[in-house]
């Protein structure tokens, strides 16, 4: 009698090689990937270790001088050398060429019940106006040794997060909705940020096309194949993360074929 194939083991290595081999291989790697970027210890060693290069230096430089060279917040936040400091460190990378938007939402008040934030979609605006408080501090807060500290902290982590993509797309996403999902209480508060969604859509296989219905409409498409109050327990969002992970590892797949999905993520379906 032939032996019989350990089916995780054949969704791994792709047992009789072909494309399933290879995208399962990729997922595979980055899943051990992201145990490795979330194991204790880790990222304070990655940032140590940023702390040496030049170029996160000059752009803190660049930074420091361009906020003592004006008095007026809202003209700061549209100067590029602000901007390529203060939002990447913020977490919001993919801003950076918004300084119109970016000078509106973080000198608006967040706890304006009609004011801009609570109408901006994305939710990432609000939490970053509140934090640097902006509107009451004025060009103190963006002057404040405390306050450049913590960016230039946050611009460190941004860069290992960036070359963590560099290998394993959607790694950075995995690891930023690892640190935020016990914070979760709603699937609302999971389309109000990007990253959330982008994994939560992701790994739950719904369609980007999603993003045109009513919020309604998407909020339950979560919550009819998540129990959102169970992303508090630690494993159930790991395993989400790494679900994420192997569909987009499907997605990035050999060249004409992007969007064949891995045979791994049956193994957590």
């Amino acid at each position: 009698m032939p032996p019989v194939a350990d089916p995780i083991l054949a969704a791994l290595y792709g047992a009789g090689g072909g494309i399933g081999a290879l995208t399962a291989g990729d997922g595979a790697g980055a899943i051990a990937a992201l145990r490795r970027a979330s194991a204790p210890g880790e990222e304070t060693r990655a940032l140590a270790r940023l702390a040496r290069d030049h170029g996160l230096g000059r752009a803190m430089e660049r930074f420091r001088a361009a906020a003592a060279a004006t008095s007026d917040p809202a003209r700061a936040l549209r100067d590029p050398r602000i901007l390529e400091v203060l939002l990447p460190a913020m977490g919001m990378p993919d801003a950076v060429g918004q300084g119109g938007l970016a000078a509106r939402a973080l000198m608006a008040d967040p706890s304006d019940p009609k004011g801009l934030l609570m109408r901006l979609s994305d939710k990432r605006w609000r939490e970053a106006a509140a934090t640097l408080d902006l509107r009451r501090r004025g060009m103190d807060a963006l002057r404040d040794p405390a306050v450049q500290a913590r960016l230039e902290e946050g611009l460190r982590r941004q860069r290992w997060h960036a070359d963590l993509d560099s290998s394993h797309p959607g790694l950075s996403d995995a690891l930023h909705f690892r640190r935020r999902a016990a914070s979760v209480n709603s699937a609302y508060e999971i389309l109000g940020d990007p990253v959330l969604r982008r994994v939560v859509t992701g790994a739950l296989g719904l369609p980007m096309e999603i993003a045109i219905q009513p919020v309604e409409t998407q909020a339950r498409a979560i919550t009819s194949r998540l129990q959102v109050k169970t992303l508090a327990d630690p494993r159930v969002a790991g395993q989400l993360a790494e679900r994420y992970l192997l569909a987009r590892a499907g997605e990035a797949g050999p060249a004409g074929l992007a969007g064949a999905p891995s045979p791994l993520v049956a193994l957590f379906a």
